[in-house]
Protein backbone atom coordinates (compact mmCIF):
# COMPACT_ATOMS: atom_id res chain seq x y z
CA UNK A 1 0.00 0.00 0.00
CA UNK A 2 0.85 3.41 -0.59
CA UNK A 3 0.50 7.17 1.10
CA UNK A 4 -0.79 7.77 4.31
CA UNK A 5 -1.89 4.83 6.56
CA UNK A 6 -4.01 6.92 9.59
CA UNK A 7 -5.77 9.62 9.79
CA UNK A 8 -8.10 11.54 12.12
CA UNK A 9 -10.35 14.20 11.82
CA UNK A 10 -12.81 16.42 13.60
CA UNK A 11 -16.34 17.49 12.53
CA UNK A 12 -18.42 20.03 14.06
CA UNK A 13 -21.21 20.16 15.90
CA UNK A 14 -24.48 21.88 13.69
CA UNK A 15 -27.50 23.66 13.37
CA UNK A 16 -30.59 21.65 11.02
CA UNK A 17 -32.99 23.18 9.32
CA UNK A 18 -32.31 26.92 10.86
CA UNK A 19 -35.65 27.21 11.36
CA UNK A 20 -37.06 27.86 8.03
CA UNK A 21 -34.68 25.53 5.92
CA UNK A 22 -36.31 21.84 6.94
CA UNK A 23 -33.69 20.00 5.73
CA UNK A 24 -31.76 22.17 3.17
CA UNK A 25 -30.38 24.54 5.62
CA UNK A 26 -28.09 23.98 8.20
CA UNK A 27 -24.66 25.91 9.62
CA UNK A 28 -22.28 24.54 12.02
CA UNK A 29 -21.56 24.73 15.43
CA UNK A 30 -17.43 25.78 16.77
CA UNK A 31 -16.67 24.43 19.95
CA UNK A 32 -18.26 20.44 20.36
CA UNK A 33 -17.66 17.65 17.64
CA UNK A 34 -16.98 14.24 17.11
CA UNK A 35 -13.63 13.21 16.56
CA UNK A 36 -13.00 9.95 14.32
CA UNK A 37 -9.64 7.90 13.10
CA UNK A 38 -9.60 5.67 10.16
CA UNK A 39 -6.76 3.30 9.31
CA UNK A 40 -6.42 1.66 5.74
CA UNK A 41 -6.59 -2.18 6.21
CA UNK A 42 -5.50 -4.67 3.29
CA UNK A 43 -8.73 -6.78 3.96
CA UNK A 44 -10.94 -4.15 2.09
CA UNK A 45 -13.31 -4.64 4.27
CA UNK A 46 -14.99 -1.32 6.68
CA UNK A 47 -14.86 -2.02 10.16
CA UNK A 48 -15.76 -0.16 13.58
CA UNK A 49 -13.36 -1.30 15.38
CA UNK A 50 -14.08 1.38 18.69
CA UNK A 51 -16.71 3.52 19.38
CA UNK A 52 -16.06 5.61 22.58
CA UNK A 53 -17.92 8.51 24.59
CA UNK A 54 -21.57 7.47 23.22
CA UNK A 55 -24.12 7.11 26.21
CA UNK A 56 -26.20 4.73 24.46
CA UNK A 57 -24.89 1.25 22.25
CA UNK A 58 -24.32 2.57 18.72
CA UNK A 59 -24.19 -0.22 16.10
CA UNK A 60 -20.49 -1.74 15.72
CA UNK A 61 -21.66 -3.49 12.23
CA UNK A 62 -20.56 -1.12 9.73
CA UNK A 63 -23.42 -1.00 7.28
CA UNK A 64 -25.65 0.11 10.24
CA UNK A 65 -23.07 2.54 11.30
CA UNK A 66 -23.21 5.90 9.70
CA UNK A 67 -19.52 6.19 9.31
CA UNK A 68 -19.33 2.82 8.24
CA UNK A 69 -22.20 3.19 5.78
CA UNK A 70 -20.28 6.03 4.71
CA UNK A 71 -16.66 4.88 4.06
CA UNK A 72 -18.71 1.41 2.33
CA UNK A 73 -20.00 3.62 0.07
CA UNK A 74 -16.87 5.55 -0.99
CA UNK A 75 -14.56 1.88 -1.13
CA UNK A 76 -17.71 0.85 -3.47
CA UNK A 77 -17.92 4.02 -5.65
CA UNK A 78 -14.17 4.21 -6.01
CA UNK A 79 -13.43 0.44 -6.62
CA UNK A 80 -10.71 1.11 -3.74
CA UNK A 81 -8.29 -1.57 -2.96
CA UNK A 82 -8.38 -1.51 0.47
CA UNK A 83 -10.29 -1.15 3.66
CA UNK A 84 -10.98 0.92 6.51
CA UNK A 85 -11.05 0.59 9.99
CA UNK A 86 -13.12 3.22 12.52
CA UNK A 87 -12.30 4.16 15.77
CA UNK A 88 -15.31 6.85 16.65
CA UNK A 89 -14.84 9.53 19.61
CA UNK A 90 -18.33 10.84 20.33
CA UNK A 91 -18.64 14.16 21.51
CA UNK A 92 -21.88 15.41 20.88
CA UNK A 93 -25.01 14.02 22.43
CA UNK A 94 -26.94 11.44 21.15
CA UNK A 95 -30.88 12.69 20.21
CA UNK A 96 -29.79 15.99 20.54
CA UNK A 97 -30.96 17.94 17.28
CA UNK A 98 -26.69 18.97 17.11
CA UNK A 99 -26.14 16.90 14.26
CA UNK A 100 -24.20 13.70 16.12
CA UNK A 101 -25.23 11.22 13.59
CA UNK A 102 -23.81 13.42 10.80
CA UNK A 103 -20.73 14.13 12.42
CA UNK A 104 -19.63 10.90 12.56
CA UNK A 105 -20.18 10.03 9.19
CA UNK A 106 -18.60 13.47 8.10
CA UNK A 107 -15.57 13.14 10.19
CA UNK A 108 -15.19 9.28 8.90
CA UNK A 109 -15.17 10.65 5.22
CA UNK A 110 -12.34 13.61 6.08
CA UNK A 111 -10.15 11.27 7.38
CA UNK A 112 -10.58 8.52 4.69
CA UNK A 113 -10.72 11.00 1.83
CA UNK A 114 -7.07 12.27 3.53
CA UNK A 115 -5.95 8.65 3.13
CA UNK A 116 -6.87 8.52 -0.52
CA UNK A 117 -4.03 8.68 -3.53
CA UNK A 118 -5.89 11.04 -5.05
CA UNK A 119 -8.28 13.03 -2.22
CA UNK A 120 -11.69 14.03 -3.22
CA UNK A 121 -13.06 17.69 -2.90
CA UNK A 122 -15.88 17.73 -0.49
CA UNK A 123 -18.50 18.56 -2.83
CA UNK A 124 -17.97 15.00 -4.19
CA UNK A 125 -17.68 13.31 -0.61
CA UNK A 126 -21.15 14.53 -0.35
CA UNK A 127 -23.63 11.64 -2.00
CA UNK A 128 -21.25 9.28 0.29
CA UNK A 129 -22.20 11.39 3.58
CA UNK A 130 -26.00 10.94 2.37
CA UNK A 131 -25.85 7.43 2.81
CA UNK A 132 -24.42 7.79 5.96
CA UNK A 133 -27.04 10.22 7.05
CA UNK A 134 -29.63 7.87 5.74
CA UNK A 135 -28.88 4.76 8.01
CA UNK A 136 -29.10 6.85 10.92
CA UNK A 137 -32.45 9.68 10.35
CA UNK A 138 -34.02 7.15 7.77
CA UNK A 139 -33.94 10.11 4.78
CA UNK A 140 -31.07 11.79 2.68
CA UNK A 141 -31.06 14.97 3.85
CA UNK A 142 -27.80 16.98 4.13
CA UNK A 143 -28.49 20.61 6.29
CA UNK A 144 -26.19 18.61 8.75
CA UNK A 145 -23.80 17.25 6.24
CA UNK A 146 -23.26 20.55 3.94
CA UNK A 147 -22.06 22.59 6.58
CA UNK A 148 -20.00 20.18 7.89
CA UNK A 149 -18.03 19.52 4.90
CA UNK A 150 -17.93 23.53 4.09
CA UNK A 151 -18.34 25.36 7.00
CA UNK A 152 -20.86 28.12 7.79
CA UNK A 153 -24.38 28.11 6.39
CA UNK A 154 -25.18 25.96 3.51
CA UNK A 155 -27.90 25.56 1.33
CA UNK A 156 -28.25 21.77 0.84
CA UNK A 157 -30.23 20.04 -1.82
CA UNK A 158 -29.97 16.61 -2.91
CA UNK A 159 -27.42 17.10 -4.95
CA UNK A 160 -26.33 20.61 -4.32
CA UNK A 161 -24.18 22.37 -1.56
CA UNK A 162 -24.11 26.13 -1.75
CA UNK A 163 -22.21 28.30 0.86
CA UNK A 164 -24.84 31.15 2.11
CA UNK A 165 -22.39 34.29 3.17
CA UNK A 166 -22.75 35.33 6.70
CA UNK A 167 -21.42 37.96 8.13
CA UNK A 168 -18.77 37.19 10.21
CA UNK A 169 -19.85 39.37 13.57
CA UNK A 170 -23.12 37.00 13.14
CA UNK A 171 -23.05 34.48 16.05
CA UNK A 172 -25.28 31.40 17.31
CA UNK A 173 -26.38 30.45 20.69
CA UNK A 174 -27.49 26.90 20.83
CA UNK A 175 -28.39 25.35 24.23
CA UNK A 176 -28.93 21.63 24.64
CA UNK A 177 -30.87 20.53 27.80
CA UNK A 178 -30.33 17.61 29.90
CA UNK A 179 -33.05 15.37 27.15
CA UNK A 180 -32.98 13.02 24.63
CA UNK A 181 -35.42 13.39 21.75
CA UNK A 182 -34.79 10.90 18.93
CA UNK A 183 -35.26 11.56 15.28
CA UNK A 184 -37.36 9.70 14.51
CA UNK A 185 -39.71 10.44 16.89
CA UNK A 186 -39.50 13.98 16.12
CA UNK A 187 -40.25 13.27 12.36
CA UNK A 188 -43.11 11.40 13.26
CA UNK A 189 -44.77 14.27 14.61
CA UNK A 190 -44.46 15.85 11.27
CA UNK A 191 -46.93 13.68 10.07
CA UNK A 192 -50.22 14.53 8.35
CA UNK A 193 -52.07 17.25 6.29
CA UNK A 194 -50.44 20.97 5.64
CA UNK A 195 -52.17 24.11 4.16
CA UNK A 196 -51.15 25.48 1.44
CA UNK A 197 -50.80 29.31 3.21
CA UNK A 198 -48.38 27.71 5.65
CA UNK A 199 -45.73 26.39 2.86
CA UNK A 200 -46.10 29.92 0.98
CA UNK A 201 -45.55 31.59 4.62
CA UNK A 202 -42.48 29.34 5.38
CA UNK A 203 -40.77 30.15 1.42
CA UNK A 204 -41.74 33.55 2.37
CA UNK A 205 -39.73 33.31 5.66
CA UNK A 206 -36.86 31.48 4.28
CA UNK A 207 -35.94 33.98 1.19
CA UNK A 208 -35.73 36.50 3.47
CA UNK A 209 -33.81 34.77 5.83
CA UNK A 210 -31.02 34.28 2.60
CA UNK A 211 -31.00 37.43 1.62
CA UNK A 212 -30.47 38.90 4.35
CA UNK A 213 -27.79 36.44 4.70
CA UNK A 214 -26.20 37.87 1.34
CA UNK A 215 -27.10 41.81 2.16
CA UNK A 216 -25.86 41.06 5.51
CA UNK A 217 -29.44 43.03 6.42
CA UNK A 218 -30.35 41.78 9.81
CA UNK A 219 -33.51 43.43 9.67
CA UNK A 220 -34.55 40.94 6.70
CA UNK A 221 -33.18 37.93 8.89
CA UNK A 222 -35.18 39.15 12.13
CA UNK A 223 -38.56 39.36 9.66
CA UNK A 224 -37.61 36.08 7.73
CA UNK A 225 -36.49 33.93 11.11
CA UNK A 226 -40.11 32.18 12.32
CA UNK A 227 -40.32 28.41 11.69
CA UNK A 228 -44.65 28.75 10.80
CA UNK A 229 -44.15 24.89 9.34
CA UNK A 230 -42.42 22.22 11.95
CA UNK A 231 -41.92 24.49 14.36
CA UNK A 232 -45.72 24.32 16.31
CA UNK A 233 -45.55 20.47 15.32
CA UNK A 234 -42.60 19.44 17.58
CA UNK A 235 -42.25 22.24 20.37
CA UNK A 236 -44.65 20.24 22.60
CA UNK A 237 -42.17 17.76 22.76
CA UNK A 238 -39.85 19.97 24.53
CA UNK A 239 -40.37 20.91 28.18
CA UNK A 240 -39.41 24.64 28.32
CA UNK A 241 -39.15 25.67 24.95
CA UNK A 242 -41.91 28.68 24.90
CA UNK A 243 -39.66 30.36 27.80
CA UNK A 244 -36.59 29.32 26.51
CA UNK A 245 -37.58 31.16 22.70
CA UNK A 246 -38.84 33.68 24.68
CA UNK A 247 -35.72 34.70 26.56
CA UNK A 248 -33.61 34.42 23.38
CA UNK A 249 -36.06 37.00 21.71
CA UNK A 250 -36.25 39.46 24.88
CA UNK A 251 -32.07 39.47 24.50
CA UNK A 252 -32.10 40.71 20.81
CA UNK A 253 -32.12 37.36 18.67
CA UNK A 254 -32.78 37.91 15.39
CA UNK A 255 -35.25 34.78 15.64
CA UNK A 256 -35.00 31.15 17.80
CA UNK A 257 -36.25 27.73 17.19
CA UNK A 258 -35.42 23.73 17.18
CA UNK A 259 -32.07 22.82 16.30
CA UNK A 260 -32.40 19.97 13.85
CA UNK A 261 -35.30 17.24 15.46
CA UNK A 262 -34.82 19.08 19.02
CA UNK A 263 -34.50 19.55 22.13
CA UNK A 264 -31.73 22.31 21.63
CA UNK A 265 -32.42 25.57 20.76
CA UNK A 266 -30.50 27.67 18.70
CA UNK A 267 -30.64 31.71 18.44
CA UNK A 268 -28.97 34.27 15.93
CA UNK A 269 -27.24 37.06 17.49
CA UNK A 270 -26.04 40.67 15.41
CA UNK A 271 -22.93 39.95 17.45
CA UNK A 272 -20.97 37.84 19.88
CA UNK A 273 -21.56 40.21 23.06
CA UNK A 274 -25.35 39.94 22.78
CA UNK A 275 -25.00 36.34 22.24
CA UNK A 276 -22.70 35.57 25.96
CA UNK A 277 -25.80 37.57 27.27
CA UNK A 278 -28.41 35.17 26.22
CA UNK A 279 -26.90 32.20 26.70
CA UNK A 280 -27.22 32.11 30.52
CA UNK A 281 -30.43 33.16 30.07
CA UNK A 282 -31.95 30.53 27.82
CA UNK A 283 -30.09 28.03 30.41
CA UNK A 284 -31.91 29.93 32.91
CA UNK A 285 -35.49 29.80 31.14
CA UNK A 286 -34.75 25.46 30.77
CA UNK A 287 -33.99 25.50 34.58
CA UNK A 288 -37.16 26.60 35.05
CA UNK A 289 -38.56 23.40 33.18
CA UNK A 290 -36.41 21.46 35.99
CA UNK A 291 -33.49 20.86 32.66
CA UNK A 292 -30.16 21.77 33.41
CA UNK A 293 -28.71 22.21 30.14
CA UNK A 294 -25.11 23.27 27.97
CA UNK A 295 -25.01 26.13 25.86
CA UNK A 296 -22.15 27.02 23.27
CA UNK A 297 -21.68 30.56 21.46
CA UNK A 298 -20.40 30.22 18.42
CA UNK A 299 -19.75 32.32 14.72
CA UNK A 300 -22.20 31.40 12.15
CA UNK A 301 -19.08 31.22 10.07
CA UNK A 302 -17.83 28.50 11.93
CA UNK A 303 -14.98 25.96 10.55
CA UNK A 304 -15.42 22.60 8.86
CA UNK A 305 -14.38 19.39 9.41
CA UNK A 306 -10.95 18.83 9.14
CA UNK A 307 -8.03 16.10 9.54
CA UNK A 308 -6.50 16.88 13.11
CA UNK A 309 -3.81 14.41 12.99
Amino acid sequence: MEGKQQATAFAPASVGNVGVGFDILGHVIAGVGDRVSVSRNNSGQVRITAIRGATVDLPMDAPGNTAGAALIAMRDALDLPFGFDIEIDKGIPLGSGMGGSAASCVAALVAANALLDQPLSRQALYPFALVGEAVASGGRHGDNLGPMLLGGLVLATAEQLVSVPVPDAWHCVLVHPDAILETRRARAALQGSYELKEFVAQSGNLALVLAGCYRGDAALVRAGLKDVLVEPRRSPLIAGFAATQQAALQAGAMGSSISGAGPSLFAWFETRAQAGHAAPLMQAAFQQAGLASQAWVSPINAAAAEVVS
